[in-house]
């Protein structure tokens, strides 16, 4: 993983724990082509791995006889495990489930104070700077029986479900492999997309970037969301027609939360900078701070785990590459 991350994943309890379980290899691999990752890789037995790990795939495997687990201090596995681990008969395990916690506080709260309008209220208030008939100008404001729509029983999805329950709101999902059960005991209404769109005035998106998804909210299903919806998205820009999205919002018809962009980083003369109808937040929704330590904490209670022969609680299997960020 990165030098600098082993300081913010591992509190010093989680640390110590770590130490009392296995025997640590001193430092950090940064580079698995550097001649002490050759040395280190020959004696483990197990990898924990986070953001900016180098590929895993056969040359390392080559150099780690003895390697038959991976932990991974973080979300999604795919940019650096590679299926000749599986094949190799490793496990993987990922620290997602950690990571879903903030992206669906995040989201909770985008969806609440979207209900209350906050965005261009707020942009008002502070245009105008005086008192604001809020009952006679916002007559449709407030999140009681409000309708939200959730794009993807992800993990985070999922989470962001849990959270809807104690608020007085109806919640649909729209996800091709979820069934009316098993949506029903999430708390929600399986719907269509399309359906989904027309009916929900605040639009959550939570699935992966796959090939199957991209642009999967092209410009016919963007104009399907009702005049002044809202529409969030803390998952991938992929999923969404970025440039069909910003015609409707400097048209000022919908709003939205966005966390993910098109590119990343928008560039300075972007209208989204400055619209009062839209947030725009750099990609923060996912774990950072004091967050990074429910990662590092959720390698270290798989570790644990695996050091007293219990079975792993996030395995991450090649099939579910496929429909995983």
């Amino acid at each position: 993983m990165r030098s600098d991350l082993p300081g913010k994943l591992f509190s010093t309890a989680d640390r110590a724990r770590m130490e009392s379980l296995c025997d640590l290899a001193p430092g950090t691999l940064t580079d698995f082509a550097d001649p002490e990752a050759t040395r280190v890789l020959g004696t483990v037995d197990v990898l924990i791995t986070g953001w900016d790990c180098p590929v895993i795939d056969e040359s390392v495997l080559a150099r780690a006889p003895s390697l038959r687990t991976i932990l991974h201090a973080a979300g999604s596995v795919k940019a650096h495990v590679r299926p000749v681990c599986w094949e190799r008969g490793l496990t993987v395990t990922t620290a997602a489930d950690a990571n879903a916690q903030p992206v669906a506080e995040y989201t909770l709260a985008s969806i609440l104070l979207a209900g209350k309008g906050v965005p261009a209220i707020r942009h008002r208030y502070a245009r105008e700077r005086r008192a604001l008939n809020l009952a006679a100008d916002y007559p449709d404001i407030g999140n009681a029986d409000r309708k939200i729509g959730i794009i993807g029983a992800s993990r985070i999805g999922r989470r962001v479900m849990e959270l809807l329950r104690p608020h007085d709101l109806t919640v649909c999902v729209y996800d091709p492999y979820l069934g009316p059960a098993e949506a029903t005991a999430l708390g929600a209404q399986a719907v269509p997309l399309d359906d989904l769109l027309l009916q929900c005035s605040v639009v959550s998106i939570h699935a992966p970037a796959t090939r199957e998804t991209r642009n999967m909210l092209d410009r016919r299903r963007i104009g399907l969301l009702p005049n002044g919806s809202t529409l969030i998205n803390t998952a991938r820009s992929a999923l969404v027609d970025f440039q069909a999205l910003t015609e409707e919002l400097v048209a000022g018809r919908i709003n939205a939360f966005l966390d993910v962009t098109e590119p990343e980083v928008l560039p300075a003369e972007s209208p989204l900078y400055e619209l009062p109808n839209v947030v725009l937040t750099p990609h923060l929704a996912g774990a950072l701070g004091n967050e990074l330590t429910r990662l590092g904490r959720s390698a270290v209670d798989e570790l644990q785990r695996l050091s007293h022969g219990r079975p792993l609680r996030s395995v991450v299997s090649p099939a579910d590459l496929a429909h995983i960020a």
